[in-house]
């Protein structure tokens, strides 16, 4: 398991990391960044993993999250990867459209041709890279949580839904809640995954927890001047669906905000001191 270190810098007194790899689940490159607070040289520490929404690389949240600080105080590690495989030889949208292929991987192992052979992010964010991670920075795997935004926090609750033994904590910023009811999740999925509706239950978090999927708590953050609330999140059906199946659901409608990172970092510390919590010894 070898890294190639792209870009370190100092900040609150921990380093932020950009690093590179081969993957072997997406026979590709792959990206992703690391912050490690100060309390990381003399400890192994709790680890919060960021997905990222359509369009975006490890470098969004990094560059805008507003993390480091309350990462710093609460003593976690933030590891943000990317969205999708990429490179010259990956396919992407034969439209060339923002939210089916590159940078628009969705957390699902593709069954689909041509994007069988690389995107396969499901496999990549809940196996290659957590070993990876945990190889290489001095992580607590005992003590993990996850958030994302938008298709992130699509990947965020799902995986949560899929693996609730392995993380403490889950949230998300502007979710993707019922991605085979939406327009951006019903082609992501049927171009990853074919015609088979069953297939997509897996990466529905309302369908997963009709199915019987349960998770502790959550907590979900939209603005209501979102301008995808309506047709692409639609959040009262988690709402909804927590609600018949006794899951506790924290889901605040931020007055004014919209889908941007200026809605994230504004609520950024929250969500982190709230997954701290849950990741205490």
């Amino acid at each position: 398991m070898t890294i190639e270190t792209v870009s370190l810098n100092r900040a609150y007194g921990g380093t932020q990391g950009v690093y590179k790899h081969a993957s072997r689940s997406t026979g590709t490159d792959m990206t992703f960044s690391v912050f490690v607070p100060p309390q990381g040289a003399n400890a192994k520490l709790p680890v919060v993993w960021y997905l990222s929404g359509l369009t975006c690389t490890h470098a969004n949240v990094t560059e805008k999250g507003e993390f480091r600080k309350a990462c710093a105080e609460l003593g976690l590690i933030f590891v943000a990867p990317d969205t999708s495989p990429r490179g010259a030889d990956v396919p992407g949208d034969p439209d060339k459209s923002y939210d089916f292929g590159l940078g628009a991987g969705f957390y699902v192992d593709a069954t689909q041709e041509p994007y069988a052979r690389n995107y396969r992010m499901w496999s990549y964010v809940t196996e290659e890279l957590p070993a990876l991670v945990a190889a290489q920075f001095p992580v607590d795997a005992s003590r993990q949580s996850i958030l994302g935004h938008s298709m992130g926090g699509h990947g965020a609750l799902t995986v949560a839904l899929n693996y609730p033994q392995r993380y403490r904590a889950a949230s998300a910023f502007a979710p993707i809640v019922a991605p085979a009811q939406v327009p951006w999740g019903v082609k992501a999925l049927s171009g990853y995954l074919g015609g088979d509706r069953m297939t997509w239950r897996k990466h529905d978090a309302v369908a997963l927890i009709e199915d019987g999927a349960r998770f502790p708590d959550l907590l979900v953050d939209v603005g209501d001047a979102d301008p995808f609330l309506t047709q692409q999140l639609q959040p009262e059906r988690l709402e909804h669906a927590c609600e018949k199946a006794g899951i506790p659901l924290t889901l605040r409608r931020q007055p004014g905000y919209d889908h941007s990172y200026y809605f994230i970092s504004t609520f950024m510390e929250d969500h982190l001191r709230w997954h701290a919590e849950r990741l205490k010894a």
